[in-house]
């Protein structure tokens, strides 16, 4: 069976990988296709694209939007996102961005009064685009011996709940969803289960439809298969195209593989061809 793998992440957003070492270790495990989906951004998917020419694997350009659904932190995966319009994209992702870095500023302001010693031009320079998230500052925090872990950063320091982090404002999911019908990619919900339970997704999945929704994550790297089936049946009751990824990080998340995610993960290249045709 042809496998491939719809959610990873590159150097451009909180992965470690660069986008045409992730093209090459796709390869080289037999996957079929990959899907880039860095934070908010698609600033890597012209070094993607342009490696996958010459690696011969499917590359599948898209993102992973942080959205606003009611107070709640929900995750679009834009995929298939036309080339062409990688620009507008970024256009709208600008004040998103702005407002993500004047939070991150914040957090690590916090950290700096209450004794944690990390830097915020440090941890800007050290990626591609100069463009981080909470995972760069929990990495940082690991590296300066503050936290045993990027997991443990985030538990004790880096949630709202620990007082330093205030999240930012972040565009609604009904704007995004429109958007990402708008440019002509594929709307999919990541990760359904780990925002949301199952009551809050059986009213929100058929509002996300009247704008566009086309797929939902139902194969997880994190998921039980208690939570794989619940998927599958939410997806078949609504008419959801199946989605399925590992979540790759490279070593920010090492216990998480490529293509595999806890080792048993696959995800059927037919998923990604059926979704491409929802375009």
């Amino acid at each position: 069976m042809k496998l491939c793998d719809l959610h990873t992440h590159s150097i451009f957003s909180d992965g470690t990988y660069t986008p045409k070492e992730l093209l090459t270790s796709a390869k080289e495990i037999g996957l079929s296709a990959i899907a880039l989906c860095d934070h908010n951004t698609v600033d890597g998917l012209p070094d993607f694209l342009s490696a996958a020419r010459d690696i011969q694997i499917e590359a599948i350009p898209g993102a992973e939007f942080s959205v606003d659904y009611w107070g709640k932190e929900l995750h679009l995966l834009g995929l298939f996102i036309p080339e062409k319009l990688f620009s507008h994209v970024t256009q709208l992702m600008e004040a998103v961005m702005e407002r993500k870095m004047q939070s991150n500023l914040q957090l690590i302001h916090a950290l700096n009064a209450a004794g944690y010693e990390i830097d915020y031009d440090t941890i800007k320079n050290a990626t591609p685009n100069h463009k981080f998230n909470r995972a760069h500052i929990a990495a940082e925090l690991t590296k300066k011996g503050y936290t045993a872990s990027v997991k443990e950063a985030f538990q004790r320091l880096l949630s709202p709940s620990a007082g330093y982090y205030q999240e930012p404002e972040r565009i609604s999911v009904w704007e995004m969803l429109d958007f990402i019908v708008e440019i002509g990619a594929v709307p999919v919900l990541a990760h359904p289960f780990l925002n949301l339970n199952e009551a809050e997704l059986l009213e929100f999945l058929p509002l996300a439809m009247l704008h566009g929704l086309a797929g939902m994550e139902c194969y997880y790297s994190t998921y039980d298969q208690e939570t794989t089936e619940k998927s599958l049946y939410l997806a078949d009751r609504f008419g959801l195209k199946y989605s399925g990824g590992s979540d790759f990080h490279g070593s920010n998340k090492p216990d998480i593989q490529l293509g595999t995610g806890k080792g048993s993960l696959q995800v059927p290249y037919a998923w990604a061809a059926e979704l491409k045709s929802a375009r």
